[in-house]
């Protein structure tokens, strides 16, 4: 149904595009980091803590912003829909919660814990796949809100 909603107006197609250019953005540190961190364990190089440092940073810096854009590019998507979506709909509410779900995990837990683990917390380092497995679950319950849109 998306793929031809609004697909003659420009504005429309604009955000659909910056709304799923910043979820990429937003998501691909999340599976890229635990692989990087795996392999860096398989060679025995330890800085673990350096790559838990640097991801801190890039989620801060770049990946929580475009986690931010996303939801604000969603949200422009329901008031340029031409009342097609309303946020009155059970598929838009569930997605906003799981939207500021992730907003919470990513700030409030994952990076914290990977400053924590840069710094050489040993706990927070456990902690890490743990809270990235949040985000992982959390993205998947949007993907298949998105998708199968309940509620509509």
């Amino acid at each position: 149904m998306l793929a031809v909603l609004k697909n003659d107006d420009f504005i429309y197609q604009l955000v659909f595009l910056l709304h799923i250019l910043s979820a990429i953005v937003a998501f691909a540190p999340v599976m890229v980091w635990p692989i990087v961190n795996l392999q860096t364990r398989k060679r025995g190089v330890t800085v673990p803590g350096e790559v838990a440092g640097q991801a801190a940073v890039n989620n801060v810096t770049v990946h929580g912003p475009a986690l931010v854009a996303t939801g604000v590019f969603g949200l422009l998507m329901v008031v340029l829909s031409d009342e097609i979506y309303e946020f009155s709909q059970a598929w838009i509410s569930i997605a906003f919660v799981l939207w500021f779900a992730l907003l919470g995990v990513l700030f409030g837990l994952l990076t914290p814990a990977e400053r924590k683990a840069a710094a050489g917390d040993a706990e927070a380092a456990r902690k890490v796949p743990m809270f990235g497995g949040f985000v992982h679950i959390l993205l998947l319950l949007i993907l298949i809100d998105m998708i199968w849109k309940p509620g509509l």
